[in-house]
C-alpha cells in the first residue's frame, strides 16, 4: 500500500535527488549548518542514530577483543612527513595550525585527517614484546579534511567516524582482522541498516594512501550512485617501519609487526538516508531508529484514552522498545501523521476510543503504510516481531534495487551506457591505473569501486588497452 499524500516540503527525489537529500537532512532536524562552511552541527534526532550505530559496532568490536582509546587530534607536521605514500595522499585535505598562544609554531600542528601517524606513535612507545601483541584499539572520534564540495554527512569538512588500529606478529594474522572487521561492517549494514553492500577489495588506484591492500563496502543509492560506507586496510610493515615501532619476537631478535586500520564514519547516515528515505521524508530502520515506535492518540479527551496510551508506553519500554507517547493536545493528529512519517518513525500506533471498545489498536508501517490490527493487551509481545518484519521488508527491498542495479559489460561503449543508466556495471580489465583513469574520463566520472574477482589466465583481454585482463570489477558513479 503507497504512503499517505506527498509532503510537500520536500522536493521529490525525481525531481532534484540532492535537493531532496539537503531538504530531509534538514526538515527531519538531523542537522543544520554552522557558521564555517562545510561543518554542520550535528542535532540530537541524527546525533541518536550515530548513537545506534555505535552502540552496535562497540559490542561487535569488544567481542573481538579491541578496546577503545582516544589519542591527539593534532599532528606535528615533521612527524606527518614520514611516511611518503600517506603524506601525498592527504596534504591537500589537511588543516594546519601554525600558530599557538599568539606564536608562530616552530613546527605547524596538522588537524588529523586520520590517526595511523598517531597510533604508529603511541605503538612505537608501548610495544616491546611478542607478548604484547595482538595490539587492538579503537577510538570514536572526528577528523578534518577540507573538502572543496561539502554535502552533510557524505563528505564534510568534519566528520564523525570510529578508526581500529591494529598490531600483529604476522601477516596472516594481520590479514585475518582485516577481513573480520569488514565483514563486522556488513552484519552491521544486514542487521541494523537494512542495507546490502558490495564488498571486496580495492585497484591499486583506488587503494588508501599507504596500505598494502584496501578492501571497502558499496552501499547503491536510490539515484544509482555508489557510496563507499566503511573501508577495512592492510597496511603491511610500512608504517611501523617509518616510525620506527618493533618488539622483540620469539627468537629474541627485533621484530617489525604487521599493521591494520579500519573504519566506518556518520557517511552510514547517509546512506540510511539515500537507500530507504521517499518523498515523504526519512524511512528509517527500526534497529538504528532512535524512535522506533510512536504512539499517536485520537480523541485524546475521551475517557480512558490517553491513560491507555501511558500504559501502552510503559510497557513497550519495559520489553525495550525505545517508544514515545506524543500527548501534545495542541497538534492535531493528521499534524502528528505527517510529523513522524517526515521523520521516518518505523511504527505508528494509533489508539481511540472506537480502538478501546475493541481492545484493538492500529499500527502504520512507514515503509509501506501498511496497516494491521493489534491486541491493546498483549500489544509488547506483539511489537519486537512487527519491527523486525519491517526490517526484513526494508532490508529486501534494498536489495532487490542492488541485484537489478548490477549489469555485466564487455565494452567501454556498454559500461558508458551501464554507468549513465545508473547502478554497478561489472567489467573485467587489466587493473592499471592508467586504464582506470581512462574509463573515468570516458564516462564521466565513473570509478572501480571494488574488485569481484580476481582472474587467472582464461584468455579475456582489457576493453581499455587490450591487454589481459586481469579482475572484474563493479564500476559505478559515487558520492
Amino acid at each position: 500500500m503507497a504512503n499517505q499524500m506527498k509532503n510537500n516540503a520536500i522536493t521529490s527525489r525525481d525531481v532534484d535527488f540532492a535537493q531532496w537529500y539537503t531538504d530531509v537532512c534538514k526538515k527531519a532536524e538531523l542537522m543544520n549548518y554552522s557558521s564555517v562552511k562545510g561543518f554542520i552541527n550535528y542535532l540530537p534526532y541524527g546525533y541518536a542514530i550515530w548513537e545506534e550505530i555505535q552502540n552496535y559496532l562497540n559490542k561487535r568490536f569488544k567481542a573481538e577483543g579491541a578496546e577503545n582509546v582516544y589519542l591527539p587530534m593534532v599532528i606535528p607536521e615533521s612527524m606527518f612527513a614520514k611516511e611518503k605514500e600517506h603524506v601525498e595522499g592527504f596534504a591537500p585535505e589537511c588543516l594546519v595550525a601554525t600558530y599557538g598562544g599568539g606564536k608562530k609554531l616552530e613546527d605547524p600542528l596538522i588537524i588529523r585527517p586520520t590517526s595511523e601517524i598517531l597510533f604508529s606513535d603511541l605503538y612505537k612507545n608501548i610495544l616491546n614484546s611478542h607478548r604484547d601483541l595482538p595490539k587492538m584499539f579503537n577510538q570514536w572520534c572526528s577528523v578534518v579534511r577540507w573538502e572543496k564540495t561539502t554535502r552533510p554527512f557524505l563528505r564534510g569538512s568534519e566528520f564523525l567516524w570510529q578508526e581500529g588500529h591494529c598490531l600483529f606478529e604476522t601477516q596472516e594474522a594481520a590479514e585475518e582482522n582485516v577481513r573480520k572487521f569488514l565483514e563486522i561492517y556488513d552484519d552491521c549494514g544486514r542487521n541494523v541498516l537494512a542495507i546490502p553492500f558490495v564488498k571486496g577489495r580495492k585497484t591499486e588506484h583506488e587503494k588508501f594512501a599507504g596500505a598494502v591492500a584496501t578492501y571497502t563496502i558499496e552501499a547503491l543509492m536510490h539515484d544509482g550512485k555508489a557510496l563507499q560506507s566503511g573501508t577495512s586496510h592492510y597496511l603491511g610493515t610500512g608504517f611501523a617501519k617509518a616510525y620506527g615501532i618493533s618488539y622483540l619476537g620469539r627468537n629474541n631478535k627485533l621484530e617489525v609487526p604487521h599493521q591494520t586500520s579500519w573504519g566506518v564514519s556518520t557517511r552510514l547516515i547517509g546512506a540510511v538516508i539515500m537507500v530507504h528515505g521517499d518523498d515523504n521524508g526519512l524511512v528509517l530502520p527500526p534497529y538504528v531508529a532512535p524512535i522506533q515506535v510512536v504512539i499517536v492518540p485520537i480523541r485524546q479527551k475521551e475517557p480512558g484514552v490517553l491513560e491507555a496510551c501511558e500504559a501502552m508506553k510503559a510497557k513497550l519500554i519495559e520489553k525495550g522498545i525505545r517508544v514515545k507517547l506524543d500527548a501534545d493536545d495542541s497538534k492535531t493528529p493528521g499534524w502528528k501523521f505527517a510529523e513522524y512519517e517526515m521523520k521516518g518513525i518505523p511504527l505508528r500506533i494509533e489508539v481511540g476510543p472506537r480502538d478501546l471498545a475493541n481492545g484493538q489498536a492500529t499500527l502504520v508501517k512507514r515503509v509501506s503504510g501498511e496497516k494491521e490490527l493489534a491486541s491493546i493487551e498483549q500489544i509488547e509481545e506483539e511489537i519486537p516481531s512487527v519491527l523486525e518484519t519491517i526490517h526484513n521488508q526494508m532490508y529486501e527491498k534494498a536489495k532487490a534495487h542492488l541485484e537489478s542495479s548490477i549489469k555485466d559489460v564487455n565494452s567501454v561503449e556498454e559500461l558508458n551506457a551501464a554507468i549513465a543508466n545508473g547502478g554497478y556495471a561489472r567489467m573485467a580489465f587489466c587493473g592499471e591505473a592508467e586504464c582506470e583513469l581512462k574509463i573515468k574520463e570516458v564516462t564521466g566520472g565513473g570509478t572501480a569501486r571494488c574488485i569481484y574477482k580476481d582472474l587467472a589466465d582464461e584468455g579475456t583481454a582489457c576493453p581499455v588497452c587490450g591487454k589481459p585482463a586481469k579482475i572484474i570489477a563493479y564500476f559505478a558513479k559515487a558520492y
